[in-house]
């Protein structure tokens, strides 16, 4: 059965996000300053260590951190609800530009040599040991026998990065608008779980549930790295997944917030990113590790844009995503 999130998670985000993850300070000593970071689902176990390294840099010192963790289309609802948050760190855009429109951060976020990204990422297949099933393209997901996981559009960021991987990647082969759509309506017919986060998706996956996860690559790589069982395919053509990050207007710790930001895109601290699976923005780091350039890579700039692309998809009333989950039951 599908499972939904429906229009009450507005009223309960700023309580949800809390629940979702609010981790520890950093180990104890001495602490003036204490910054909120409010972050998307996976990036936890990497901002732990992050952490740790820019408390031991001069402009982190005497510096503690409040963690919260939780699906990113509810961290963004849960600051405009009054969570507090000095710095926040999302899946996608939008989800940024939704804190640009409550006055919460500034339009000049993106005024940077890195357009406001911290990291990046490329949606993938998550698969059975061994790949039982042999899913390798993107029309291997809607063959009969095959169940998909991914989270949800309503919630998570990471569902939206994969549903425009899969629309676009039709794009990339040829096909219309129209076919593109037609072929995310076959897809949903095959999505069997549709959890609250990335992370959460993972989670529903190695329980046993459906036989391809569509993730991101550094959660797949984070999997693995725990040795949990399963393999993971980079699809021919897949989407550049970008995650922004940026200080709140209404911080009362700018400059320790910005310092902080500023580490986040040293090569040390890209270097970290890495480690944990995500490509980093700064070209040096990324030099470091051997990630695959697929043959159809394509940014969200080759679909037009978050603006026109969240839009068009995801309007609660009028998405394409949204009339294709409304007409499935939910």
């Amino acid at each position: 059965k599908l499972v939904y999130f429906g229009a009450a998670l507005s009223a309960l985000a700023a309580a949800l996000a809390v629940t979702a993850g609010i981790g520890s300070a950093a180990p104890e000593r001495s602490a003036d300053t204490k910054l909120s970071l409010v972050a998307y689902s996976t990036p936890r176990e990497a901002y732990a260590k992050l952490i740790d390294d820019f408390r031991d840099t001069t402009a982190g010192r005497d510096t503690s951190f409040e963690q919260s963790y939780g699906a990113s289309g509810e961290q963004a609802r849960a600051v405009i609800a009054g969570l507090r948050a000095d710095i926040v760190a999302f899946s996608l855009e939008p989800d940024m530009t939704s804190l640009v429109k409550a006055k919460l951060v500034a339009p000049t976020w993106k005024k940077n040599r890195f357009e406001g990204m911290v990291s990046r990422s490329v949606v993938v297949f998550a698969v059975r040991k061994g790949n039982p099933k042999n899913i390798r393209t993107w029309n291997d997901l809607i063959k009969p026998d095959v169940d998909v996981v991914t989270p949800n559009v309503q919630t998570s960021g990471g569902a939206k990065w994969n549903v425009m991987a899969a629309y676009g990647a039709q794009r990339k082969i040829g096909k219309s608008h129209v076919q593109a759509v037609k072929y995310l309506e076959k897809l949903y017919d095959h999505v069997v779980s549709q959890d609250k986060s990335a992370r959460e998706a993972l989670q529903t996956f190695m329980a046993g549930r459906g036989d391809v996860l569509l993730a991101y690559e550094n959660e797949a790589i984070f999997a693995q790295k725990r040795n949990q069982p399963l393999d993971f395919v980079i699809p021919k053509a897949t989407i550049t997944i970008e995650n922004p990050i940026a200080v709140t207007k209404t911080s009362g710790n700018k400059t320790t917030a910005n310092a902080f930001l500023r580490f986040l895109r040293t090569k040390p601290a890209q270097l970290v990113f890495g480690e944990n699976g995500y490509r980093p923005v700064l070209r040096s780091a990324a030099k470091s590790f051997g990630f695959p350039v697929p043959k159809l890579q394509f940014s969200i700039k080759y679909l037009g844009g978050w603006a026109k692309v969240d839009k068009r998809f995801f309007d609660p009333r009028n998405g394409i995503v949204t009339k294709i989950q409304r007409r499935r039951g939910g």
